[in-house]
């Protein structure tokens, strides 16, 4: 099983990226991803990540506020990502922002 990402008690930011990806299997989206979620975690007001594809990928990224989101929007690695994004990688995506004010969690026992 995935593991959930572990966040603080609210209220704190969720950035949610929702795409689909375009027909191609340029190999450096992979590695692109990959070192894009690595460069994240390193960011300040970083939480963590959960994400999931199929034929919809949804990536929630857990940030301490609005000013390290935008931080990490001005990244230079990251707007290269982004452009590689509009430019190659995706037919459509959404991003949205939210203010998270309640969170709740279960977990089964093992």
């Amino acid at each position: 099983m995935t593991e959930f990402a572990t966040t603080p008690e609210p209220p704190y930011w969720a950035v949610i990226f929702t795409s689909h990806r375009a027909d191609t299997s340029d190999p450096s989206y992979d590695d692109t991803a990959q070192r894009m979620l690595s460069l994240a975690a390193e960011q300040p007001g970083y939480l963590g990540v959960e994400h999931a594809r199929e034929d919809v990928g949804i990536t929630v990224s857990y940030w301490a506020d609005e000013a390290s989101i935008a931080a990490w929007k001005r990244n230079a690695d990251h707007q290269f990502a982004q452009y590689e994004g509009k430019t190659r990688w995706y037919d459509g995506f959404e991003m949205r922002i939210a203010r998270v004010e309640r969170a709740y969690n279960f977990r089964r026992p093992t």
